[in-house]
């Protein structure tokens, strides 16, 4: 069955009815619509990645993780739907999800935040990233467009097409470079290309997430990359000689060297009348130095986030996430044959669960 939304044409399921445009971005549309079986109702992005290997390798990474996951502060994958389901018909890939109301980088555009919400949001934000680091994987994207939110307050964590396994066969230095994270939410080992990076690059993102929570505007807004750096500084001031030993590249370590004089500004005097609790836990987000920066575990069990934190009820992976190997270098048909794969077991599953 075929609906017509914003010019563009859905060809699925007619259990699926009450179409209404929500988005849309490089990688496709996003509608809502009803789903007639539960009476729910469901986003569905509509993406047509198979002309470009990076729009491929990205739907690809999204289906694979999701589908292994399962977490309240995760988006979720209810339905996909190939068109056409052959190998080589295919040409449109629709994911069915939860419907959330809104996300926060829209929630931030039209109302300031009270402090109680953003303790809220904080906590499900490390509550869900504490699931995907258990589970081995960087999610690398982390910014406020990326962060789900209903009115009841529950927030779930998407967009996982730029995800990777954490993992020392798998050598990041370089990889995707400009690619990873919204320049304004980027941890400064990426842009000072250190050897490889870790799971502190994700918490470097919520630490401008939060501290924009408490702003209503970016922490670091830069405008190149050298600005990025620039403004960072500015606020965390000249990095110690043993908080750059983590550096291997010389023009990084150069450029440093301009920023000796530059003194530390206190979070106080950027954030007046805030929580000393929140500034602290702020101050440990943002570290500059990665091995420095603290863990999920710990920023969860901090005593700012005291009024949630409760590690019965913050579940970890079954077991690490893993690719068979990376999937940069795969040719497009390499890659169709493994979204297709990946649709045909999930749909052999869920036809087991109903049987």
């Amino acid at each position: 069955m075929s609906n017509v939304v914003h010019g563009q044409t859905f060809e699925i399921d007619n259990k699926y009815k009450s179409f209404r445009f929500i988005g849309e971005g490089a990688y496709g549309i996003v509608v809502s619509a009803q789903d007639l079986n539960t009476s729910e109702k469901v986003a569905i992005k509509k993406t047509t990645p198979f002309e470009h290997q990076t729009f491929c390798q990205r739907t690809y990474r999204e289906i694979k993780i999701l589908l292994s996951f399962s977490h309240e502060n995760i988006i979720d994958i209810i339905d996909i739907m190939l068109v056409g389901p052959t190998l080589d018909s295919m040409r449109d890939v629709y994911i069915v999800q939860s419907l959330m109301d809104t996300d926060l980088y829209k929630l931030l555009k039209t109302q300031a935040l009270s402090e109680d919400h953003i303790c809220y949001f904080t906590y499900q934000i490390l509550r869900g990233l504490k699931y995907i680091h258990s589970a081995n994987v960087l999610h690398r994207d982390l910014k406020p467009s990326n962060l789900l939110i209903n009115t009841t307050c529950d927030l779930k964590i998407c967009d996982f097409g730029l995800a990777r396994v954490n993992h020392p066969d798998h050598d990041h230095n370089g990889i995707l470079t400009e690619y990873v994270a919204t320049r304004w939410y980027r941890a400064p080992e990426i842009m000072l290309n250190s050897k490889g990076y870790s799971k502190s690059i994700d918490i470097w993102s919520v630490g401008c997430i939060m501290a924009e929570m408490f702003r209503g505007k970016p922490l670091f807004p830069g405008k190149h990359y050298i600005d990025q750096l620039s403004l960072i500084l500015d606020v965390l001031g000249s990095p110690t000689q043993a908080d750059q030993e983590w550096i291997v590249n010389d023009k990084a370590r150069n450029f440093l060297d301009k920023f000796k004089e530059v003194k530390r500004k206190p979070w106080s005097d950027l954030f007046i009348n805030t929580n000393a609790n929140a500034l602290d836990l702020l101050d440990k987000l943002l570290t500059f130095d990665p091995r420095k920066r603290i863990s999920v575990e710990d920023a969860l069990a901090h005593a700012y986030l005291r009024p949630y934190y409760d590690p019965e009820d913050e579940p970890v992976a079954d077991r690490p996430f893993s690719f068979e190997a990376e999937v940069d270098d795969l040719p497009v048909e390499d890659l169709k044959r493994k979204i297709l794969e990946e649709v045909e077991s999930f749909n052999r599953r869920r036809q087991m669960e109903t049987n």
